[in-house]
């Protein structure tokens, strides 16, 4: 099943009117791509075999990254997914970003931040306060990307990268605003 979602409440949609952002199941067609490739990708930058990393990449239960605790996003462009991501419940208060990807020649484009922005809108919808993510050693554009936009590295960014191992990362969401609790909530 894919359900359109509305675009980014923060970018306008004349900013970027070319994307349609699609909430799938895991087993979407429009998943497929997102999954190989970051397949390809993971094996290329971490030394396991390709189907090694899309079988643990399929281990988790596609009800995870389902409503109402989560959801997977793909970000098309006539069509084509471009780029995705996917977030699942990791405690009563906090999300945990899962799978962000832009296929590799739609790069350098600013889709990885619109994927996170969307995650973000999606999660504070849902009501979580909380973000949490791991990132690889090997993913400095994956760290540089989330520093940028708010999230606090829960390491320490004086060790070697490698002795870290998986980088996490937190983020607070803004409490919602009372304007936008139901008419008559507070009367």
């Amino acid at each position: 099943m894919t359900q359109r979602l509305s675009s980014n409440r923060r970018l306008s949609p004349a900013t970027r009117p070319e994307l349609c952002v699609h909430a799938v199941a895991q087993d979407d067609p429009l998943a497929t791509p997102l999954l190989a490739e970051l397949a390809v990708e993971y094996s290329r930058r971490y030394g396991r075999t390709v189907g090694a990393v899309h079988d643990s990449l399929r281990d988790y239960p596609a009800a995870e990254f389902a409503a109402p605790d989560g959801a997977l996003l793909v970000v098309t462009r006539d069509g084509e997914p471009v780029a995705g991501g996917a977030f699942r419940r990791y405690d009563d208060d906090t999300a945990e970003l899962k799978r962000i990807w832009t296929a590799r020649e739609h790069r350098r484009q600013g889709l990885g931040l619109f994927v996170l922005e969307q995650l973000e809108t999606e999660i504070a919808r849902r009501s979580y306060r909380r973000i949490y993510l791991t990132t690889g050693p090997r993913q400095p554009e994956a760290v540089a990307l989330y520093l940028a936009h708010g999230y606090t590295a829960l390491y320490d960014p004086d060790i070697p990268s490698e002795e870290i191992g998986p980088h996490p990362f937190e983020k607070y969401l803004p409490a919602p605003h009372p304007a936008s609790d139901p008419v008559g909530a507070h009367a």
